[in-house]
């Protein structure tokens, strides 16, 4: 099981502090299998991986430049760059970012610059609000995994994370039965070899009790609950209990 923890805008070195708490809890707690990767801002990539060095817990980033190459792109930052220090992970195509404009195309050739760096990538997919209740979930999610993966021939450093526009912080997640199928559709699209597939959209410390009991979920892409290391703790423990 995958909790990875998007940290969004948030943190500074003092926040480091309070993931003593996770690493000891990952340390002692041994007889589930999961796999935490932690997801901060690019400034605090370096300073984190270096405080988690002998642990087993693991470093991304949120998002990278699509080039590869290094070039005159004030303010940004490619895959070669989070790769040097110390991010493992990438998020990319992230809702929030495709607001902002990221198109099919553009997530396409960052998810080709992360796994030319050879880091794994955390693909986000969803559907707004709307065309949810045009009843076109799984036209959506079958043309952003075609689009996004166009000319990704070897999918082994993917995951997929499912995160509904309309659940990210608003407090509302799926239906048990919506989230299964879902999840089941986006499996579907890859015959060879299928990729680990996560959900993402308001998971918290009370809801994680009804995600759980979805067997076919592979983890969990977790916001704001992530901040706080308790909440974060219990929606580890909750998943196994």
């Amino acid at each position: 099981m995958y909790f990875v923890a998007n940290w969004k805008m948030f943190g500074d070195l003092r926040t480091l502090n309070s993931l003593d708490k996770v690493i000891k809890f990952s340390k002692t707690n041994k007889k589930n299998k999961f796999r935490i990767i932690y997801c901060p801002p690019s400034t605090l990539i370096r300073p984190l991986s270096k405080r988690l060095k002998k642990t087993k817990i693991e470093v991304g980033a949120q998002n990278c430049h699509h080039s590869y190459d290094f070039g005159a792109n004030t303010g940004q930052v490619n895959s070669r760059m989070l790769k040097s220090v110390g991010a493992k992970y990438v998020i990319i195509g992230h809702s929030e970012n495709r607001q902002l404009g990221e198109d099919d195309k553009l997530i396409n050739l960052k998810i080709k610059s992360a796994i030319k760096s050879k880091l794994k990538v955390i693909f986000c997919i969803g559907e707004t609000l709307g065309e949810k209740r045009k009843k076109r979930t799984n036209k959506v999610l079958a043309k952003q995994i075609y689009n996004g993966l166009k000319s990704v021939k070897n999918t082994s450093n993917i995951i997929i994370a499912y995160e509904p526009v309309w659940s990210i912080g608003t407090g509302i997640i799926p239906k048990a039965n919506d989230l299964l199928n879902s999840i089941s559709y986006i499996k579907s699209k890859f015959r060879k070899k299928t990729p680990k597939v996560l959900y993402g959209g308001s998971v918290n410390n009370k809801n994680i009790d009804q995600l759980k009991d979805i067997n076919i979920i592979d983890g969990f892409l977790i916001g704001g609950a992530s901040q706080s290391s308790k909440k974060f703790i219990d929606i580890i423990k909750k998943t196994f209990n």
